[in-house]
């Protein structure tokens, strides 16, 4: 083996040095250096990212295969890894003092080494060309994560949040599984290309029962209907960081590699096999997560159908099958992070300040604490796709690229898609109205938040405003995406 192939693993060699560090900074500092942990896992994450960003602004990012073409990077996967490791850092931030906290002073290393052990498997099932090394990125961004999702080993909640994560885990992937054994036996390959070539050739109902499996065993991550059931009580259950993180950072990576499985897999059959499932399950989730979030008051019940509905969202840039999809949906990522962080960031910041987490316990909050319901309204109107807020764009910028895929059936779609954007108003408005335009007496009282929640809703602020005013953002994605290797598998 020419062990120089693993240079090209640049982004997940400085994730795996990140964790290092933060590991032995856990194992062998004293005591009364324990509380800086968050803080240097914070400033190391963000160096790994900075490099990551300035290797493609300085062009040594290119495209580049290693390991017989089981792994590939490229300018638009280092870009999506980057755009992965900027949500990563305002979790990070967000979660200082819950790391902090006297509940977490055992576990607070478990949680960073935990964290960055999912970020590393995610980082794999981007960059993975064969599925064996898919599967392992798969389980390492899972496994992992039902361990975070029970580090409060205090609340039953987190506990049964936990066996649940886990149970769904071993089953999605024992779906996923038994579809890559059939696509196996009809092509005798795990390499996305020769699959890709050997599928081309005919159809059979083998081919049509592995896809539905492989879209299941996915679609278990990204919470698409009717795979979502277990998504509302993990995200209740789970410490509100561990939430925040499971719901963008593990949702925008599954999307992306579900993007690249979808076209560089099977995209000869698009046609004729998957596009008229997706059609059925982005229908679906996208309804389905409207009309249950309606009915929430747990704010992180509420967001948790208000992310299954962005899921089906994202899914449009998959079913678009063009380049214009690939950018609008790293773009929605994207503004996702920034905008669902926001909306964590204040939950997570008054959890743990009064330990309220109902909706109605919102009510007047503006008038106690009007700083935090602003940055609230803001990820509320952001998630909403309410203009000129990034979200508005983030959706304009999806729907725009599905339009061109030019079915006729593509447009019955997105005027599904548009009626439900409708319906999110609603219940996103319902948490603007508790706070801005109840007149019931204010539950919760004034009081200041930590210095690093405050900064973390600066950043995850100013994110959601950048974004909708200045488009280079967008324009970048789309050049870069120009260029990718997945072009080839698109169809026109």
């Amino acid at each position: 083996m020419d062990y120089s192939q693993f240079l090209a693993m640049k982004q997940e060699i400085a994730i795996l040095v990140v964790f290092l560090l933060v590991f032995l900074y856990d194992t062998f500092m004293p005591k009364s250096a324990q509380k800086g942990l968050p803080v240097f896992a914070i400033v190391i994450t963000l160096l790994a990212t900075a490099a990551g960003f300035c290797s493609h602004c300085l062009g040594t990012a290119s495209n580049t295969v290693a390991f017989a073409g089981m792994y590939e990077t490229s300018p638009v996967i280092a870009a999506i890894k980057g755009i992965l490791n900027v949500g990563v850092v305002i979790v990070l931030i967000q979660s200082i003092r819950w790391a902090n906290s006297e509940n977490m002073l055992m576990r607070r290393g478990e949680f960073y080494e935990l964290l960055l052990v999912t970020l590393f498997g995610m980082y794999l099932m981007i960059s993975a060309r064969h599925f064996l090394l898919f599967v392992i990125g798969l389980e390492s961004a899972s496994l992992p994560l039902a361990a975070m999702v029970a580090l409060d080993k205090n609340r039953y909640e987190s506990h049964e949040a936990a066996v649940k994560y886990i149970l769904t885990a071993v089953f999605s992937s024992a779906i996923f599984m038994m579809g890559l054994s059939f696509i196996y036996g009809l092509t005798g390959s795990l390499y996305f290309e020769n699959i890709y070539f050997a599928l081309s050739g005919g159809l059979n109902t083998m081919l049509i029962i592995a896809v539905a499996f492989v879209i299941s065993g996915i679609g278990f991550k990204l919470s698409l209907v009717p795979f979502h059931l277990w998504t509302a009580d993990v995200y209740q259950g789970a410490p509100t960081s561990v939430t925040s993180y499971l719901s963008v950072i593990s949702k925008g990576a599954a999307a992306f590699a579900f993007l690249v499985v979808m076209a560089q897999v099977f995209g000869s059959v698009y046609s004729q096999v998957w596009e008229w499932m997706l059609y059925a399950l982005i229908i679906l989730t996208i309804t389905i997560g409207n009309l249950f979030a309606i009915r929430q008051r747990n704010m992180k019940r509420f967001l948790a159908f208000s992310s299954i509905s962005q899921a089906g969202y994202i899914m449009l840039g998959v079913i678009a099958f063009n380049v214009m999809g690939v950018a609008a949906l790293m773009y929605y990522i994207l503004v996702y992070i920034f905008s669902n962080l926001a909306a964590f960031g204040v939950i997570g910041a008054i959890e743990n300040a009064t330990g309220r987490v109902s909706m109605n316990d919102y009510r007047g909050l503006y008038r106690t604490n009007p700083r935090l319901s602003f940055c609230m309204m803001l990820a509320m109107f952001s998630l909403a796709g309410i203009p000129p807020f990034a979200g508005f764009f983030s959706k304009f910028f999806i729907f725009t690229s599905a339009i061109n895929q030019g079915s006729v059936a593509i447009y019955v779609l997105v005027l599904i898609a548009l009626i439900n954007t409708i319906i999110s108003l609603y219940y996103y408005l319902l948490v603007v109205k508790a706070m801005f335009i109840s007149e019931d007496e204010c539950v919760i009282a004034n009081f200041r938040s930590a210095f690093s929640e405050r900064l973390g809703l600066w950043i995850t602020v100013a994110g959601i405003i950048a974004l909708g005013i200045v488009s280079f953002f967008y324009s970048t994605l789309l050049e870069l995406t120009a260029t990718s290797s997945l072009n080839m598998y698109f169809i026109g």
